[in-house]
């Protein structure tokens, strides 16, 4: 993506007398890991492409705690929880975005009690309602016959029951959406939540990623589409433990998205 995006802060539009629509909730995978920010790159081109008046943290945005309460460091996820309400109802903010799951279920379930309200949608229902809004055009040539499929993030998904967002995305894009054996209520996890994508996993038969990835090879899937950076990781590596590199390809929905519009 060569074209320049703009990304606007909140300490800018703040400094200027702007307030934006919404606040784009980076998250640590989406900042930090060289292939998640390729998912945040694609979403803020969309972002751009769609006119939506939106602003990042930037250097303000920490960790939302979700590894750590999910580690057992409770006494840690407070102190990064309140740190970023304290930012966040400074600036007033109403209404985040994130492509990340993990921050999604935190800042929407658990800020709450700490004082944090605010509206939190995952990308793929922002993006769905800008759809739907015609803000957003989408060419169905990209990926036309394509065979995808959607593997469902567990704080999406089971957490947080949102399902058709993601699938009624891809299905715009005029490929065949075939479905996994185990999706929706009853998809199988990556093997990365509850901070297990810091640490190796314990002595077992086969890594649960490995397994998740054989339920997407068994639908003959060229893509396999995701919501989430984890999932994103673990996919790719269960795609490369099957030696399925050349055939079989891992992308973020807002990727499939920036790449048709």
């Amino acid at each position: 993506m060569s074209e320049a995006l703009i990304v606007p802060t909140m300490a800018d539009m703040m400094a200027a007398g702007k307030t934006p629509d919404i606040l784009f909730w980076v998250g640590s995978a989406g900042s930090f890991d060289d292939r998640a920010k390729k998912i945040s790159r694609a979403f803020v081109k969309i972002l751009n492409k769609a006119n939506v008046n939106f602003a990042v943290l930037g250097t303000e945005e920490s960790s939302s705690g979700d590894a750590a309460k999910r580690a057992g460091n409770e006494f840690l996820f407070q102190m990064q929880a309140i740190t970023n309400i304290e930012v966040m109802n400074m600036y007033e903010v109403k209404k985040i975005v994130t492509c990340c799951p993990h921050s999604y279920n935190t800042i929407k379930n658990e800020y709450p009690e700490l004082g944090g309200k605010y509206e939190v949608l995952h990308h793929t229902e922002f993006l769905q309602k800008l759809l739907k809004e015609g803000k957003l055009k989408i060419s169905g040539d990209t990926f036309k016959g394509k065979k995808v499929t959607f593997h469902d993030p567990c704080y999406l998904g089971r957490a947080n029951e949102v399902y058709e967002a993601p699938r009624e995305l891809i299905s715009k894009l005029g490929v065949d959406l075939v479905e996994m054996k185990r999706n929706k209520l009853n998809s199988l996890c990556c093997g990365a939540g509850g901070a297990q994508m810091f640490k190796e996993p314990e002595a077992g038969s086969m890594d649960i990623n490995v397994l998740r990835t054989e339920d997407a090879i068994a639908t003959s899937a060229e893509i396999i589409a995701t919501g989430c950076p984890f999932c994103n990781t673990m996919m790719t590596d269960g795609v490369k433990a099957k030696e399925q590199e050349g055939k079989i390809e891992v992308l973020d929905v807002a990727e499939l998205l920036a790449n048709s519009l």
